[in-house]
């Protein structure tokens, strides 16, 4: 029929049989289309994301100005932390305790320093929420601020202006004869 009698030899460069199914025809304006919604999608969801965070920031220092309560934080260690590849040191991690109300917390202590474990650091945490806690040192430094919403603003008004022209790109294709 179609295919080689047993002890027959065929040639090299002729297929030894056909495979059955359907073939694949890609839409390259469709595959366009779906990648441009994926991006835009992603871009919303990033501006989303970094309106929250630096909502969340900004309502976090806040509370520790209006709301904290100093406390002193004795280091209990400290571990270093790797980057890139593992072979850059990047800094360190660093856990500490405290006594609020009678409670002992343990608690990561902001920054990237290296502290001697036993050793006492000066903080600020909020008495509904000792998780938060920062130095008192760098609290000083530290004001809510506006310029957390600077790059989602810009992505905000590139993701708008993104789907105004994909409208007028519509609006126009639907306006031309077929």
């Amino acid at each position: 029929m179609g295919g080689p009698t047993p002890g027959e030899t065929v040639p090299s460069d002729e297929p030894l049989g056909t495979l059955r199914g359907a073939g694949i025809k890609v839409d390259g304006r469709r595959v366009g289309r779906v990648l441009l919604a994926l991006i835009v999608v992603a871009l919303a969801v990033l501006v989303v994301i970094l309106y929250a965070t630096g909502i969340q920031k900004n309502s976090q220092i806040t509370r520790l100005h209006q709301h904290g309560v100093p406390v002193d934080v004795r280091v209990s260690g400290c571990l270093g932390l790797l980057g890139g590849s593992g072979s850059n040191q990047a800094g360190y991690a660093c856990r500490g305790s405290f006594t609020l109300d009678g409670r002992r917390y343990s608690e990561s202590i902001p920054g990237n320093i290296l502290r001697i474990p036993g050793t006492t650091v000066r903080a600020v945490t909020v008495r509904d929420d000792p998780a938060l806690l920062e130095t008192a040192r760098a609290l000083t430094g530290e004001q809510s601020s506006g310029k957390v919403f600077v790059l989602p603003t810009i992505l905000l008004i590139l993701l708008l202006l993104a789907l105004a022209a994909l409208e007028l790109r519509r609006r126009h294709l639907r306006q031309q004869p077929s």
